[in-house]
């Protein structure tokens, strides 16, 4: 074969460094970007964050802050030398009360200064949103196998049982495979004796742990109570036998078993509704999370306004000291390294404002197309998709498909994520549409106002859609029923 060199002519797209970051970052959720935020600080020391309201400010060599006048620096040193003198002429107690506060013992602090420990004045709860360590429910049972002094064998079976309950307190291997685990470091160990102490722990606190299914569940803690109480025969019965049943509420069926009249039915409903089906939600909670919102949207001089978080996007610049350090007539290795970081660094800035740009760009979009809802909820939900977005901005579908995933919006309404705005529509019969965000609305709203011992059948709710001009089949009716976690009429039923 012989070689031969040839030249050729063509264009082709190629997506540049620029580029591929400004759409990384475009389609990171306010979390994500946070976390860039911060890597890319650390890592470029060309780039850093401007201080904000409210941040310890340096002063320069005279002791005054940017732009603060001597009066202003006096006074502080005054109020300073006051508390130091103060708090001179004081002397501690040998001995505090256990609740004293700092401010229990300096009383000369400034008007409107408060300690740190105690001047808190936003009554939130400190405890509201801390996690612990490790899992408190299996950390809770621990402590009471602890605390029950059992044999090393016996103690041995029932840290194999903790290890082997979920967060919601049902065990999650079956007992046999227990059984097999401990047989080789226990070989005298019979089924028995696994069995027992499955039983001490399941009535451990919170009763009904390491159940192995909700009927378990419920029937041991109905156990606990004493045998006079009344009905606690048939409802332990249905509860062992009749309690998908129950689920399914076949009243008629439950009736005829337990040979039962409604008011008495009805006493052993409630009897059991005192049970917990997971126990180990009162004892393992998850850690709070919260939603932080990408923009606010607010109502200013009869419009609404959209505006971007600045929490989620912190304002960043070039490190000036850094900046000047770099002379371009010298090709150094440091001198190129500054050259290369400072070119990240503007480009970062760049990427992030446009991120910033796109997304307001869209939200206000957004908020003008469905304006509407904001005004009077979701009934009045507007029918949308992502293209009519993008023929209105003249951007790509793939572009706001990135700007709209994990991106939440604050409205008086809610904090929603940018895709609840989107909807697939449906004829109407004077020829519009109604999007499926107003149809389940709508459907919700009348199950709502529905009579308990005569529920809407989804053929009943679709005739009354039509009365309203929206023409919708049952089946339909039922997708969106069941997509608001809405069981069926015959389950919604109620007799007491």
């Amino acid at each position: 074969m012989k070689q031969s060199l040839q030249l050729r002519i063509g264009q082709s797209l190629t997506m540049t460094p620029q580029l591929q970051q400004a759409i990384k970052l475009l389609q990171l959720s306010s979390l994500e970007l946070q976390t860039e935020i911060q890597q890319t600080l650390e890592s470029n020391p060309l780039l850093e964050q401007e201080d904000s309201l409210g941040e310890i400010t340096l002063l320069d060599p005279d002791g005054r802050r940017d732009g603060a006048g001597s009066e202003d620096i006096t006074e502080v040193r005054t109020v300073a030398e006051n508390i130091s003198e103060n708090r001179a002429e004081q002397q501690l107690p040998d001995e505090l009360e256990i609740d004293a506060r700092w401010d229990h013992i300096y009383d000369n602090l400034p008007t409107g200064a408060t300690s740190s420990a105690g001047g808190r004045d936003d009554h939130r709860d400190l405890f509201e949103n801390q996690a612990g360590e490790q899992d408190d429910l299996k950390e809770h049972l621990t402590w009471q196998l602890d605390c029950a002094h059992l044999s090393e064998t016996d103690y041995a079976i029932g840290q194999a049982i903790i290890d082997s309950i979920d967060d919601s307190g049902y065990l999650t291997q079956p007992l046999d495979d227990i059984f097999d685990g401990l047989a080789s470091q226990f070989p005298e160990l019979e089924l028995d004796e696994v069995q027992a102490v499955l039983h001490l722990v399941q009535r451990f606190d919170p009763v009904g742990v390491a159940a192995c299914s909700p009927s378990e569940c419920m029937a041991i803690q109905l156990g606990q109570y004493d045998p006079e109480t009344p009905h606690l025969v048939k409802a332990l019965v249905l509860v062992e036998k009749y309690l998908e049943h129950l689920a399914h509420n076949d009243v008629a069926l439950l009736k005829r078993r337990l040979q039962a009249s409604d008011a008495e039915l009805g006493e052993i409903i409630k009897l059991i509704q005192t049970t917990n089906p997971h126990p180990g939600h009162v004892i393992s909670r998850n850690h709070a999370q919260y939603i932080v919102p990408d923009v606010y949207v607010s109502r200013q001089a009869g419009r609404w306004k959209v505006s971007i978080n600045p929490d989620n996007s912190p304002r960043l610049r070039v490190n000036e000291g850094y900046a000047s350090l770099i002379k371009r007539s010298d090709s150094s290795d440091q001198n190129t390294y500054l050259k290369d970081h400072l070119q990240e660094a503007r480009w970062f800035i760049k990427s992030l404002q446009s991120r910033n740009d796109t997304l307001l760009r869209v939200a206000n979009a957004i908020v003008e197309r469905q304006h509407a809802f904001l005004d009077y909820g979701e009934e009045a939900m507007q029918p949308m998709v992502l293209r009519d977005i993008a023929e209105q901005l003249e951007m790509h579908e793939s572009t706001i498909s990135r700007v709209t995933t994990q991106k939440y919006m604050h409205t008086p309404r809610g904090i929603l994520e940018f895709k609840y705005f989107f909807s697939s529509h449906v004829s109407t019969a004077d020829g519009g549409e109604c999007s499926a965000t107003a149809i389940r609305a709508i459907i919700k709203k009348l199950i709502a106002a529905e009579k308990q011992e005569k529920p809407l059948s989804d053929n009943k709710i679709a005739t009354l859609l039509g009365d309203q001009g929206i023409n919708v089949a049952r089946r339909t009716v039922a997708k969106y029923r069941e997509a608001l976690n809405i069981p069926p009429s015959n389950e919604r039923k109620r007799l007491f």
